[in-house]
């Protein structure tokens, strides 16, 4: 077997695995890696950008050189190779365990248990879920699934098509990172300014590879690739997120609603650009969210797959 080949079924193995299994509830290395990065933090935390570089280059070359060291060693042969692909591939995707949340969400809001659905928020995005009805929890949770299609899935495919083991590892701790300390707020400014932008460059392929899945599937929902193209070339600009405009703006146009404006943090109101046309989404468009993700998810598992079986 080719290594391209090997490593293509070692990511379709891995996508399977999390289609099956989706995260594991304790033990996650990802949260492992989030705890290591937290000690580390205590040692370089300094309010300056050379800081927040160091922190950065110290913990993506470790999983990056992890992600080497596991391919040269347990990927020697290509029975290894599936493996050790499929295994860094299902610890990196999250795209399972965001599906099944946003069909809780939508589960619960139809429900009316609001207090539920509340508490559920938090796990999908940093939105204040107290000042929210139950349109505006769907439009937070259906905003949530559009960027995270890209982060969840799409990206780690993209980069594990590229560079394998070590492309997959070094991509979710450069979205981790970002997760952790990529802010600007008092703490972050500066030193969570090489996290942002590292994330933000590493998804400029991705997040577009996901916006041209999100159009031509659209028809999947019901929507029309044509809108979405629309809604991406006139609004994805105006967003604040390189990356995050074009998943929300594409996905909005797929579905026919409108995303963005007034959206509420803990920290304060942001005003958002609006993105799309039509009304705002309710609990139906969720639902509908959900299952143009899967399909994304599902689309970009096999173009990844073909494309390291050609190129890998």
């Amino acid at each position: 077997m080719r290594k391209g080949t090997a490593r293509a079924a070692g990511l379709l193995l891995g996508f399977a695995l999390d289609r099956v299994l989706g995260d594991p509830r304790r033990g996650h290395p990802v949260a492992g890696f989030g705890s290591v990065a937290q000690v580390l933090e205590r040692c370089t935390y300094r309010d300056s950008r050379a800081a927040g570089i160091v922190h950065e280059v110290v913990l993506v070359g470790a999983a990056a050189g992890l992600g080497a060291g596991l391919q040269r060693t347990l990927g020697a042969r290509a029975a290894g190779e599936v493996l050790v692909t499929a295994a860094a591939t299902w610890t990196v995707l999250g795209g399972t365990t965001l599906a099944k949340t946003g069909h809780v969400m939508a589960d619960r809001l139809e429900s009316e248990d609001l207090e539920a659905a509340r508490a559920l928020l938090p796990s999908l995005c940093g939105r204040d879920p107290e000042a929210l009805d139950a349109d505006g929890l769907a439009r937070a949770a259906l905003e949530s699934i559009a960027e995270n299609t890209s982060d969840a899935t799409v990206a780690p495919l993209f980069w594990g098509a590229i560079a394998g083991v070590p492309g997959l590892l070094a991509y979710r701790a450069i979205n981790t990172l970002d997760a952790m300390v990529g802010y600007r707020n008092e703490r972050y400014e500066n030193f969570g300014w090489a996290a942002a932008r590292t994330d933000d460059f590493v998804n400029l392929g991705p997040a577009r590879f996901s916006g041209v899945l999100t159009a031509a599937l659209a028809p999947m929902v019901g929507g029309r690739p044509a809108a979405a193209w629309r809604a991406w070339r006139r609004d994805a600009a105006q967003h604040p997120s390189p990356n995050a405009g074009v998943a929300e703006a594409s996905m909005a146009g797929a579905l026919g609603v409108t995303l963005g404006g007034r959206t509420q943090y803990r920290h304060g109101v942001e005003m958002r650009p609006t993105l799309g046309d039509g009304p705002a989404p309710r609990v139906p468009d969720l639902r509908r969210a959900v299952r143009l993700s899967e399909a994304v998810q599902l689309a970009a598992a096999l173009t990844a797959a073909a494309r390291a079986a050609i190129h890998g």
